[in-house]
Formats: C-alpha cells, structure tokens, sequence
C-alpha cells in the first residue's frame, strides 16, 4: 500500500522538483522542516481559504537532505515519502501537499515570497430520471492554478489565480482570469482588496469551493452568489464581529466594461468569539447586495446561522432576490430559498453530512419549488489537500419530472 501511494504521488511531483530548482514562488513559510521558522499564514480576502500549517517531520530522527548534487530520482522520492508521511487534521481550511518545495524566498526586488499551487477537482456521476434513464458523466469540474505573493516588508500582498476548466457558457479568457488583486494589512484588523475577487454574497456562496461539504453548493449560492467582480472592499475581523463590505463593478467575469455598479455588505456577529470555543462557535449573520445593470436593478438580501461544537457543526441560511447578478447571470426576476446543512465527524478522517435545499426559481410561477435532498461522505485522506466525496441527491421539482443523482468527487491540492 505504501509503495502504491508513493507511485501516485510521483505523479504530480515533478512540477515541485523543477520548481525547487528555478525561482521562488510564495504562500508561506508553515511547514517548513525548520521548527524555529516563523509561521506566515496568507488568507482568502473572505477568510474562507486559509492555508494550514501541517505537521513537522519528527526532527529526532534522520532527515535526508536536498542539495544541488541530489539527483533528480533522488528529489522525487523524497518528496513523496513527504507527502506519505505528512499528517493534516484540520478540515475546515485547504492544506497543500507541497507547500515547502513550492514556497520560496526572493532576496532582491520587491516581492519577499512567492508560492505557486494547484487545485484539481473531478466529478463521476450517475443521473437517473424518474421514468428510468440513467446518464454517466465524468469532468473535471476545476482546475485552479494560483500564484499568491507577499511584497517586501510584509503589509502587501496578491493573489493570481487561473481556471483553465472549460466552459460552457462564457468564452475561455473570460473564464481564465479569477482571482487578480492586491491588497493590504497596514491597518489592524482589517485587510483592504483592490481587484478582482469573489464578493460576500451570502455565506455559501462566497465560500471557497476548496472547502465545501457536498460536491454542489446550495442552491441559493448558485444562483446568487460565486461571480467575481472587480472592486474595492473591505474587510474586518475581530473577536466578536467580522464584516465585509465593497463597492463593484457589475460587470462578471470581464464581459463589458461599464456596464453598472453595485454595492455587497456583510456583517457576522460571533456571540461566543471570547468564550475560547467552550460552548462551540456560534455565528449569526446577514447582508445585502444592491446594484444595477444595463438597467436592471437588482437586490438581495441573506441571512445566515452557522454552530458548531466539538465533531458536531450545522449551517443554515435563507436569501430573497429581486432581481440578482450572480454566477448564473443578470435577472429581474424574484426569487428566494433555503438550506440546512448538519455534518458531523464520525472519526478523524470521515464525515458525514446532510442537506435539505429548497429553491423557487421565479415566484410569479405557482408550484415552481425544487427542493433537494442530500446525504453525504467525504473522506479526508490529507485533510482538503487530498479528499473523495460519494454524495446521494434526490431532486423533488415541482414544476418537473424527479431525479436521483449519484456522485464520486475528488480534490488533490499540490
């Protein structure tokens, strides 16, 4: 078994190999085989993606040593006996598989570090329609690749982040840009954003999608939330309340210029924020967004319950669109929905998870809701640096023939 998983890994090592060989690339300095080393921690601007420090190598036995003279059968072996032996509890936030061979330092110039890593997400499903068709797709559903920096000093840093995962409806370049911006820590608390980046809309639907309990989002986040957009915002955290509030274009995914403004604002309260977690994380949260596009005026508003305690968490949140400039387009029409997630961790390393998700796609319609009804379990190999999901979704559509969906979803980040 172990030379198996060694053999997989040598897969996707030879990206790192080279990489150690050429210039740096950043993210942080966690897990680097130095304990003594400071942590850097670089965070999504939504703080939803937030890269974890893994486990250190036992320093009391021998380590092997990289030098120039290494060969390169040598660097690879290494680096998957990494890997192998590399040990990441945490679920709530991304891990990379090769975070120390794709992290570097950068002695002259403006920027300090550099790190390159990758996301790859696939998808096996299984449809079957109520009169009995069935449809077998296989995808790969995401494909990220993303430098993030950090300026000299520290204050500044950026993120580029690429999709080259083809579309169906927008045209490649559209899609290829994502994340591109820059932003700032210089005052405390608080991180400022100038580019292009996913705004708070809704809880789910801001989330990074590196991190989400069922392979598909809920479907108010799919319909409202996800589309980046390019604009200056604000964010704060402190122990009781965190908010996030900016000022966008309305255009998506660099179709048009000029085409409208809008405004997203987020306010999470944590009541329990000084309670050092004894009687779990709660949050309770709400925002909006309001804007207009080629002249349709578009408003939303969400709120949001999320609780978790020990190997117990729940999430819950309902959204009314009245009109709504979300991932799946510009619309004046009225809509609204909800979903309850609970998720619970039967060991270290399995979860199980649950959904209920009601949606109405357009209110002027009667009987028009679809609802969902999910179950779950993800199994977290490497924490979210390496996952399997098997997900069951039976869809009640009102206005529709039912559905049953069988899905196998995998995430390797590197």
């Amino acid at each position: 078994m172990k030379k198996f998983f060694i053999l997989f890994i040598l897969i996707f090592l030879p990206l790192s190999v080279f990489a150690q060989e050429e210039i740096p690339l950043e993210l942080q300095k966690e897990d680097a085989f130095v304990p003594s080393e400071p942590v850097i921690e670089y965070h999504n601007p939504d703080f939803d993606v937030e890269i974890e420090k893994n486990s250190l190598p036992d320093i009391s036995k021998p380590q092997e040593i990289i030098t120039e003279n290494t060969s390169f059968f040598e660097r690879l072996k290494k680096n998957a006996k990494d890997v192998y032996k590399l040990q990441i509890e945490n679920t709530d936030v991304p891990s990379c598989l090769f975070k120390d061979a794709l992290t570097f330092e950068i002695d002259k110039g403006p920027i300090e570090e550099l790190h390159l890593w990758t996301v790859v997400q696939t998808t096996y499903s299984t449809d079957i329609e109520e009169s009995g068709d069935t449809t077998n797709l296989f995808r790969v559903s995401l494909i990220n690749t993303l430098i993030d920096g950090k300026f000299r000093g520290g204050k500044e840093s950026f993120r580029i982040m690429l999709d080259p995962t083809p579309q169906n409806n927008r045209p490649f370049f559209q899609n290829f840009f994502q994340d591109v911006y820059i932003d700032t820590k210089r005052i405390p608390h608080h991180r400022i954003l100038i580019g292009n980046s996913r705004p708070k809309v809704g809880h789910e639907g801001a989330s990074s999608s590196y991190t989400l309990p069922f392979i598909n989002r809920a479907q108010i986040s799919r319909h409202f939330g996800t589309a980046r957009k390019t604009g200056v915002r604000v964010i704060g955290n402190y122990s009781l309340v965190d908010y996030d509030f900016g000022g966008y274009l309305a255009d998506t995914y660099f179709s048009e210029l000029f085409s409208g403004g809008e405004f997203d604002g987020w306010v999470d309260l944590k009541p329990l924020g000084k309670t050092d977690g004894k009687y779990g994380d709660l949050t309770l949260g709400g925002g909006i967004v309001a804007g207009s596009r080629h002249s349709t005026n578009f408003f939303v508003t969400s709120t949001y319950l999320g609780y978790k305690y020990k190997k117990l968490w729940m999430k819950a949140e309902y959204a009314n669109a009245n009109g709504s400039n979300g991932v799946t387009g510009l619309t004046d029409k009225h809509r609204h929905g909800w979903y309850v997630t609970l998720g619970y961790m039967l060991t270290k390393k399995l979860e199980a998870v649950l959904r209920y998700d009601d949606f109405n796609p357009d209110e002027n319609i009667s009987n028009n809701n679809i609802r969902e009804y999910s179950a779950g379990i993800n199994y977290y190999i490497k924490g979210l640096a390496l996952l399997v999901m098997l997900n069951y979704v039976f869809c009640q559509n009102q206005a529709g023939p039912d559905s049953h969906r069988i899905m196998v979803g995998t995430q390797i980040v590197f």
